[in-house]
């Protein structure tokens, strides 16, 4: 699959949470909608959507105060193009 999209793949080792940083932060940010004892099953699709939009509209540091949104709808309007493999 590496080969097909001309990218390299990494492979966290189990348990070392430290490898996956991005991961990490990101579940802490939906934990904070979701706490862990959270019955996923309860959890609506709009629920759902609406967390989505929250995090997708939350500026970054990261991202130079801008949102995940903006940042991606700027690429898509310049030409940038997303192809998405499952």
């Amino acid at each position: 699959m590496a080969a097909d999209l001309n990218t390299m793949c990494y492979f966290a080792t189990p348990c070392h949470s430290w490898e996956r940083g991005l991961n990490e932060h990101a579940n802490g940010l939906i934990r904070q909608y979701l706490p862990k004892s959270t019955n996923l099953r309860m959890v609506t699709d709009e629920q759902i959507q609406e967390i989505q939009d929250r995090l997708n509209n939350r500026p970054r540091k990261v991202l130079k105060y801008r949102t995940p949104n903006e940042v991606f709808f700027a690429g898509i309007s310049s030409g940038f193009t997303v192809a998405l493999h499952c």
